[in-house]
């Protein structure tokens, strides 16, 4: 019996604009070799530059991701995670920049798919914005609110701005800073952030205000809430 060759794939690439649903999306995506990262938004494809900045991308997501981690340690029950698939619902896809979770066995929103995906919204997510803040702020938004992600932090680097939304009543607030111009965290009780520093790129000052978070009594108490769940 002579064998045939084998047929050449069919599957389209992914490009940008694309609208398709989030199967479809995750099947070109699968068959693309060499593709960094690209988010389904809304139904439509983004792809992602693969060559990324250090000032107004790289360094930022460094210290982001300090200070997101230096939490994760102090806090059983949470769960850190850096470009991460999101399987959101049919129309959206996105890959974070970061997301802070609760993990299902603490009583989290979230729960991973048997292929390692995580599906649902988890309740902290960040993004980078130096430059794709016309998504960030406005179709990824919609989606996260839509969602039900709780918290969504927005660092416009080249705008020197950081924007904490906390979702309320279906909508999304800016979180206000305290009189001493720190952001507390309605989710992740402890997390605090110095806002003013990080953008200054003062880590030792943002350190010090987090680890003062994590001494805080509403920090233990979120520890053993975390805890009663397991």
């Amino acid at each position: 019996m002579v064998k045939t060759p084998s047929q050449p794939s069919t599957i389209p690439p992914l490009e940008n604009g694309d609208k398709l649903t989030r199967y479809e999306f995750e099947r070109r995506y699968n068959a693309t070799p060499n593709l960094k990262k690209a988010e389904l938004i809304e139904g439509i494809v983004y792809l992602m530059p693969a060559a990324l900045r250090f000032r107004s991308h790289g360094q930022p997501h460094g210290w982001i991701l300090t200070c997101l981690g230096t939490y994760e340690a102090a806090t059983p029950g949470v769960a850190l995670g850096i470009e991460p698939t999101v399987r959101l619902d049919l129309d959206n896809e996105p890959q974070p920049d970061v997301v802070l979770l609760i993990e299902p066995e603490a009583g989290g929103q979230t729960r991973l798919s048997e292929d390692d995906y995580i599906e649902g919204a988890p309740e902290l997510v960040v993004e980078i914005a130096a430059s794709s803040a016309a998504i960030d702020l406005h179709g990824k938004k919609q989606a996260y609110r839509r969602n039900g992600v709780k918290e969504y932090i927005v660092w416009q680097v080249l705008d020197q701005k950081l924007t904490w939304f906390s979702l309320e009543q279906g909508e999304y607030l800016e979180l206000v800073p305290d009189n001493e111009g720190v952001l507390r965290s309605r989710v992740f009780p402890g997390l605090w952030l110095a806002a003013t520093e990080l953008l200054a790129g003062n880590m030792q000052g943002v350190l010090k205000v987090l680890q003062a978070g994590l001494q805080s009594a509403e920090h233990e108490d979120f520890i053993k809430k975390l805890g009663s769940h397991r």
